[in-house]
């Protein structure tokens, strides 16, 4: 039996809502890839070396610090400003406290201002590309290295900017799973009374 024009349509639309909502899933790794290739909403370049060329001109790096608002930790830059030379390796420290009773995971998002030089602003090493965990009461101080791209000067929306501020948030995450210490794993594996499981 061939459906009704209506129980086709029906059939159409939702056919469109389930693809529209695959999109959306997929649409979240493309774009945060997106971001990272094209330096698009500030997103930063990450760079395996520092820069072979350094340049005479200078910019001012300015550091902002902000948490999301479930996360009980304090966290701020450890300097506010720092002048750099294009192209120089520049490292700067963020500092992150856990004034709390709990171990305490947390991940920094990031991005630059003005956007037009997120592309331009590479980093090297930095604390955001691992979680973070603090136990009660500990406090740690966590480096960046970066550099900012010659390559800028060669960019009409860029080739201007003389001030940059990077940005953080620090998230909480979820803490790793507990590894099984040795002792543990071998029980596992013998059963416990000596004896290898089959």
């Amino acid at each position: 039996m061939r459906p009704s024009p209506n129980g086709r349509i029906a059939l159409g639309l939702g056919g469109v809502v389930a693809v529209m909502v695959a999109l959306s899933f997929a649409a979240v790794p493309f774009y945060d890839w997106f971001c990272r290739v094209t330096g698009y909403a500030g997103t930063t370049s990450v760079a395996e070396a520092p820069s072979v060329e350094i340049l005479d001109r200078k910019v001012t790096v300015r550091f902002d610090a902000n948490t999301a608002p479930d996360m009980p930790w304090v966290f701020r830059p450890m300097q506010r400003t720092m002048e750099i030379r294009i192209g120089e390796t520049g490292l700067a420290l963020y500092e992150a406290y856990n004034p709390t009773e709990k171990t305490i995971g947390g991940r920094a998002s990031y991005n630059v201002a003005p956007y037009s030089v997120g592309g331009y602003f590479d980093k090297i090493a930095c604390f955001c590309f691992d979680e973070q965990v603090l136990g009660p009461g500990e406090r740690v101080e966590m480096p960046v290295s970066f550099y900012v791209d010659p390559a800028m000067l060669d960019d009409r929306e860029a080739r201007d900017v003389t001030g940059i501020t990077l940005s953080y948030t620090m998230h909480r995450a979820d803490l790793p799973e507990p590894e099984e210490a040795p002792a543990e794993q071998a029980a596992l594996a013998t059963g416990g009374d000596g004896t290898t499981k089959q």
